[in-house]
């Protein structure tokens, strides 16, 4: 009986190892076949190209009076021939009106769009922008949102540039403003992870994301899908699952010139945080199967491989062999990630990767499964 035991344990560590070098093996897929893409993109440089296509600025805003006031006039103050700024006023009921009506008087370019509160009909981020759709009059619409603010005066020009023949969709990027602290540092740590997944599968001719507080797509193409008709039921998903939809490899670009960023203020609070990541990540369950299959292989095998080695260390099983394996990996992800954390403004976060990359994993899956059972209710 002992003996027999014995035999079964074996078998289980063996098998266990198996799985470990496989979880291995795929988290080395996606770091070879996928981030290295993100790794060697080169943005275009050089003073911002001059482009003439008339563009609409689309930004949603409930109770932003103070970010409406702080953030609005760097977009209205854009370096930028030919182009409109619609704020759709979401029910709010601060003094938003007040601010915005004092900001149309100084610029003739900002049109803005009221919605108020009805007592049977309660309205969404994605039911206001699409009154705000309605209401531009260009054919270029280019997303943000009222807490957000541009990286510099030529944002527009470097985003709407990529509105070549063809080019419906253009995926920019948008950064948290370094404050210190533990939360705004994973925050920024997290984005740049996510940035780096959906940006290296759209440079592979594979989109399935993009974030709305930097994103650009035209009109034709939100009325051609019917809007956000499919997942209107849904509170999230105005720009991710647009994108994840109605992206292709040929209609999809990305734009990463440091002048196209777009900035903003990372959670404070761990509850405020909670909120916000169980709002985004409840809707990925609605992305495409090979998109859900492709972000559930990276979360679990990334999950199991550290909770396979922190166990192989512990039972002193192939210890060397299982540490040997962790350090290529860091190392391999140090190198292909020090060009990409330059490229999206995290070079400094690139010294927290050891500890940050454990949690990363364990979010990814902790979130995932809140996202599934949990419904948000609610934006703002």
């Amino acid at each position: 009986m002992p003996h027999y035991f014995f035999c079964l344990e074996t078998y289980l560590h063996d098998a266990l190892f198996i799985l470990f070098q496989l979880c291995f093996i795929v988290q080395l897929y996606y770091l070879v076949s996928r981030h290295t893409r993100l790794a060697g993109f080169k943005p275009i440089e050089g003073p911002p190209p001059q482009v003439m296509i008339p563009v609409s600025v689309i930004i949603s805003a409930r109770n932003e009076a103070r970010n409406l006031q702080e953030n609005l006039p760097s977009i209205l103050e854009q370096n930028y021939p030919d182009f409109e700024v619609v704020v759709i006023n979401d029910c709010s009921y601060d003094t938003s009106d007040e601010v915005l009506e004092t900001l149309q008087k100084q610029y003739a370019h900002l049109k803005v769009v009221t919605i108020t509160e009805h007592d049977r009909f309660k309205t969404g981020k994605k039911f206001a922008l699409t009154l705000g759709i309605k209401a531009s009059k260009n054919e270029y619409l280019l997303f943000t949102d009222a807490d957000c603010r541009p990286a510099s005066e030529n944002w527009i020009s470097r985003m709407a540039a990529n509105f070549t023949s063809g080019v419906q969709i253009i995926l920019g990027y948008s950064p948290y403003y370094k404050t210190g602290g533990f939360i705004n540092t994973f925050t920024r740590f997290e984005t740049i992870k996510t940035a780096t997944n959906y940006l290296s599968s759209a440079l592979t001719g594979d989109p399935y994301m993009g974030i709305g507080r930097n994103l650009a797509y035209t009109k034709t193409l939100f009325f051609s899908a019917k809007g956000f008709a499919s997942h209107m039921h849904v509170i999230s998903g105005d720009d991710d699952l647009f994108v994840n939809q109605h992206a292709t490899p040929d209609n999809t670009v990305v734009e990463l010139n440091p002048e196209s960023f777009m900035f903003t203020e990372a959670k404070t609070t761990f509850k405020s945080w909670f909120k916000q990541k169980k709002r985004h990540m409840g809707v990925g369950k609605l992305y495409k199967n090979q998109h859900r299959r492709m972000l559930s292989f990276d979360a679990v095998s990334g999950f199991i491989f550290y909770i396979l080695l922190i166990l192989f260390l512990i039972l002193r099983y192939e210890p060397l062999l299982a540490l040997g394996l962790c350090v290529f990996r860091l190392i391999l992800q140090m190198a292909i990630y020090n060009r990409i954390f330059k490229k999206l403004n995290g070079k400094d976060l690139l010294w927290y990767l050891p500890f940050f990359d454990i949690l990363y994993y364990m979010y990814l899956n902790v979130f995932g499964l809140i996202g599934t059972f949990l419904k948000t209710t609610q934006w703002k």
